[in-house]
């Protein structure tokens, strides 16, 4: 079967697109799960409670470095659903949860439009503050508007024997009246990761209203930061 195809700004992807190096530091917080679910409900999808009425939003940061969407900055608000058909609970429900992404700004227009039409991800154009001084820290804002910014504390290394094996993922997105399920694989070197260690702070646009109403800030739950990433994207199916 030959590989699909999807031209963005006259420029041909042939899938799987490939990330062959970024970074991404990640805040995860636990929250009100009656909260994030609203905030989903027009996906269809359930959040998965890893504590009796409590979800898991993760905030992120990524740094794309070398890929076939070239070199920008994204910030996703990912809550933390169960597959389809799924009713798990608990660490072990956690464990096999996928991230719906709710939201997604990055600071380049190639990058918004493959996003946006071949997977379905929301990604609106944003400007980003990144501070990387011994601790790192960044800020993003839209329209002029301040969204949330994190900093956050060095974590502690994790052995590379937890790491080293490539992991097979699914993501949801939503656009367009279909919730689609996105397939991608990614390999990882130079993870760090503690308890809480991520100061958030939020705007006021709109997003950070959002988060607000989930009960943020707060203190995170885990933070962490991978130096070496490796992804590649399959082409999204919709659900149903």
């Amino acid at each position: 079967m030959p590989e699909s195809q999807h031209t963005i700004a006259g420029t041909v992807l042939t899938m799987p697109v490939r990330v062959r190096k970024a970074d991404v530091h990640t805040a995860m917080f636990s929250v009100d799960a009656e909260a994030a679910q609203r905030l989903i409900d027009y996906s269809g999808l359930k959040v998965c409670q890893h504590r009796p009425g409590r979800a898991v939003v993760n905030l992120m940061l990524a740094r794309y470095i070398d890929g076939d969407l070239g070199q920008y900055h994204e910030f996703g608000t990912c809550v933390m659903v169960n597959p389809p058909g799924s009713q798990a609970r608990g660490l072990r429900g956690l464990g096999a949860a996928a991230a719906f992404i709710h939201h997604l700004p990055v600071d380049q227009s190639f990058t918004l439009e493959a996003g946006r039409t071949i997977w379905g991800f929301p990604k609106i154009m944003a400007d980003f503050t990144i501070r990387d001084d011994g601790n790192f820290g960044f800020d993003v804002s839209a329209e002029g508007s301040h969204i949330a910014g994190i900093d956050f504390g060095r974590g502690l290394p994790v052995p590379s024997l937890f790491t080293a094996k490539p992991q097979v993922l699914k993501t949801y997105t939503y656009a367009d009246g279909t919730t689609r399920e996105v397939p991608w694989e990614m390999k990882v070197s130079g993870l760090r990761g503690r308890i809480g260690g991520a100061a958030l702070r939020l705007g006021h646009h709109p997003y950070a209203a959002e988060l607000a109403a989930l009960g943020l800030p707060k203190r995170a739950m885990v933070s962490g930061s991978v130096a070496n990433v490796e992804m590649s994207f399959g082409d999204a199916h919709p659900l149903g």
